[in-house]
C-alpha cells in the first residue's frame, strides 16, 4: 500500500473533500482513489440513517469501473428479517464492527454473505460511522482478493473512516436541514430559507395562482370522534389534495385544521399564466375526485366526504412573517384574502369548486357564473364563478 497517498486521502477528508460536487462524486473519488493507494476495494457501501417521517436511511454503493447507485429505504425495513439479520443492523444498534471472511463456506452467520460469497467476495467489513449527536451509521467493504484484507489494510480503513464520518455527517445534516424544511414549509420556502431568506419582514411578491381548500362538516365530524380518528381522516384528506397540487407544480405551504393553503407561481421558469391556471383546475378536478372516493369505516357505517376549494390569481407577499423569534414563511396580501372569502362563499353555495372572475377570465371555458357576492373587507363586490360540470349539493 501507498501510505503516503492514504495519509492524502484522509487530508482530503479533513479538508471537507471539496473537489467532490456531491455526495456520489464524493463516494467515487474517496473509493478511486484508495483503489490506486493499493486497497483491492470490490464493493463498498454507505448506508445513512434519515430524519425523515418517510425514509428511514439512504445508502450509496460503489462498485469499480460503475455508477455509485444511489437508493433509499423506508420504515418497512425494520420488519425485514434481511436487515434485522444483517451486519448492518449490529452496526446501527451497538455501534460496533462487523467482520466475516467469506472464502470457503465457514461463516453462514448472515444471508448477505452468501450472496457476496456469490460475486467472489473472499472478505467483509462493516465499519460504523460514528456521528457527533452519538448515533452510529454504517460503511461496508469488501474485496476479491485472494485470503482477503491483510490486517494492514484493515487498519488503514479503520484509520480512514473517522474523516470520512465527518465529511458524511455534514453532508447529512444539510440534506436532513433541506428535507425537513421542504416537509414543514415547502420546497420553494425551504430553498430559500436555506439561502439566507431568514430575516422578519424579508418578502418578495411573487404572482401566482391561490388554492384554499377546507373540508366540510369538520367542526361537527371533530366532535363527534375520537382526536385519533380524526387525525386519521385528516391525513387521508389532505392527501387527496397535495399529490395532485403538487403533480401540477404547486406548492402547500399551510396546513391551517382542516385548511390548506397553496400556491401555484407563475413566472418565466413555470410557464405563462393561462398554462398555470390550467394545470390548477385540473388539480382541482383530481382533488374533487379523490375526496369523493374517500371513505372511512367506522363502526357499522362509512364516512364519506366533501370539501370546498377557492381558486384564485393575483400579486402576493411571500415571505418571513411572526413575532419575537417565532417566524413563519407564508404568503399575504389582498388576493389571499379574497380566496379565504371565496372558499367561505364556495361552502355556502354548497359548491365544490368556484372560482373569481380574475381566475375563471383567465382558465376560460366550463365556467357557470353564480352571481355577485358581497365580500367582507372589500369596498366591491366579487362575481363567483363555479364549474359547469358541478351542481350544488343539497
Amino acid at each position: 500500500m501507498n501510505v503516503p497517498e492514504l495519509q492524502k486521502i484522509t487530508d482530503w477528508l479533513i479538508d471537507g473533500a471539496r473537489s467532490a460536487g456531491s455526495p456520489t462524486r464524493m463516494m467515487a473519488e474517496i473509493c478511486e482513489r484508495l483503489v490506486a493507494a493499493g486497497l483491492p476495494l470490490w464493493r463498498v457501501g454507505i448506508f445513512v440513517r434519515t430524519l425523515h417521517p418517510d425514509i428511514y436511511g439512504r445508502n450509496f454503493i460503489w462498485r469499480p469501473g460503475a455508477e455509485v447507485e444511489m437508493g433509499t429505504v423506508d420504515f418497512n425495513i425494520l420488519d425485514d428479517p434481511a436487515f434485522t439479520n444483517s451486519p448492518l443492523a449490529i452496526v446501527f444498534t451497538e455501534g460496533t464492527e462487523v467482520r466475516g471472511r467469506l472464502e470457503g463456506l465457514q461463516d453462514r452467520r448472515f444471508s448477505i454473505f452468501d450472496d457476496l460469497r456469490a460475486e467472489g467476495v473472499t472478505d467483509y467489513i462493516a465499519l460504523p460511522l460514528h456521528f457527533t449527536d452519538g448515533l452510529s451509521h454504517a460503511s461496508s467493504w469488501t474485496t476479491k482478493q485472494p485470503g482477503g484484507f491483510t490486517e494492514q489494510q484493515v487498519a488503514a480503513l479503520r484509520a480512514l473512516v473517522p474523516a470520512l464520518a465527518r465529511v458524511i455527517e455534514i453532508i447529512q445534516w444539510r440534506r436532513t436541514s433541506s428535507l425537513l424544511l421542504d416537509t414543514y414549509v415547502g420546497n420553494r420556502a425551504g430553498e430559500r430559507i436555506l439561502n439566507g431568506q431568514i430575516r422578519r419582514g424579508h418578502t418578495d411578491t411573487m404572482d401566482a395562482a391561490i388554492w384554499l381548500s377546507d373540508l366540510r362538516g369538520f367542526t361537527a365530524l371533530s366532535d363527534r370522534l375520537p382526536a385519533e380518528t380524526v387525525v386519521d381522516i385528516l391525513n387521508s384528506y389532505f392527501d387527496c389534495q397535495v399529490a395532485a397540487i403538487r403533480g401540477h407544480g404547486g406548492e402547500v405551504l399551510k396546513f391551517m385544521g382542516d385548511g390548506l393553503l397553496a400556491v401555484f407561481p407563475i413566472d418565466e421558469y413555470v410557464g405563462d399564466i393561462r398554462q398555470v391556471c390550467g394545470q390548477v383546475l385540473d388539480a382541482a378536478r383530481e382533488s374533487r375526485a379523490s375526496v369523493e372516493a374517500m371513505h372511512y369505516p367506522i363502526g357499522d357505517t362509512v364516512e364519506r366526504f366533501r370539501f370546498g376549494v377557492a381558486l384564485h390569481v393575483g400579486r402576493i407577499l411571500y415571505g418571513n412573517i411572526g413575532g419575537g423569534n417565532r417566524l413563519d414563511f407564508t404568503c399575504i396580501g389582498p388576493a389571499v384574502n379574497l380566496a379565504a372569502r371565496l372558499e367561505k362563499i364556495a361552502g355556502k353555495l354548497n359548491r365544490t369548486v368556484v372560482a373569481s372572475a380574475g381566475f375563471a377570465g383567465i382558465c376560460a371555458g366550463g365556467w357557470d357564473d353564480l352571481g355577485e357576492f358581497p365580500i367582507a373587507g372589500f369596498s366591491k363586490a366579487e362575481r363567483v364563478y363555479g364549474l359547469l360540470d358541478e351542481t350544488a349539493a343539497g
